[in-house]
């Protein structure tokens, strides 16, 4: 049985071109921790809520055999909602004031009872405390997404052209309860920025004519 590659299944949903599009985001289930501050302080609260999300996720990906329906699979990759308190979107010139979820996508055959079995089980062997992360499930609708390819610093750049064909599609941005959404394809630690790729996702709604 081959192993599951989730940018590869889907590709609709992890490889768009870099270049708008309408799309409709069915609802999937993640693990995920809550946290808020700026995503680039060394050590900060981002960095240590990503390695405890990808211990999880590895313990289910390599001692998860056991669960009903498994299967094997790629970890998808890292994903983050980003928002800030009292604004539409976000604010690249203060990132210590965004508030953000990051996740990483679970095949459908875990449940919220598996990832509490996986916790305990990470928590027991490695010592450490693994109680904020949490089985999610986001509902993300109809949305404008696309693939930024450079450094993220450089995403509004992507973001204005997002907008503009939103403005000749007849939609606008719905925030509120929906966030800023970035899927991380390329690895900041083995890619030049200038070559990054990430993908943007925004909720969208029909502007309402006056």
């Amino acid at each position: 049985m081959k192993k599951i590659d989730f940018k590869k299944e889907y590709k609709q949903y992890y490889l768009p071109k870099n270049k708008p599009e309408i799309i409709k985001i069915p609802s999937m289930n993640f693990l995920a921790i809550r946290g808020a501050g700026d995503p680039n302080e060394p050590d900060g609260m981002y960095a240590q809520a990503i390695s405890k999300l990808y211990a999880i996720s590895y313990t289910i990906k390599m001692k998860g055999k056991h669960l009903e329906g498994y299967y094997e699979y790629v970890v998808p990759p890292l994903e983050g909602f980003w928002w800030m308190d009292g604004l539409k979107g976000v604010d690249y010139n203060h990132k210590e004031k965004f508030r953000w979820i990051s996740v990483i996508r679970l095949p459908d055959f875990v449940s919220k009872t598996d990832v509490e079995w996986a916790i305990s089980l990470a928590t027991e062997t490695k010592k450490k405390d693994y109680s904020a992360v949490e089985f999610f499930v986001y509902d993300e609708g109809e949305c404008v997404q696309m693939m930024h390819i450079g450094s993220y610093d450089d995403e509004p750049q992507t973001l204005a052209v997002m907008n503009d064909f939103l403005k000749e599609q007849g939609y606008e941005p719905d925030f509120e309860p929906r966030m800023h959404h970035e899927i991380y394809i390329s690895d900041p630690r083995k890619t030049e920025a200038d070559k990054l790729k990430t993908v943007i996702r925004h909720p969208v709604k029909l502007t309402t004519l006056k």
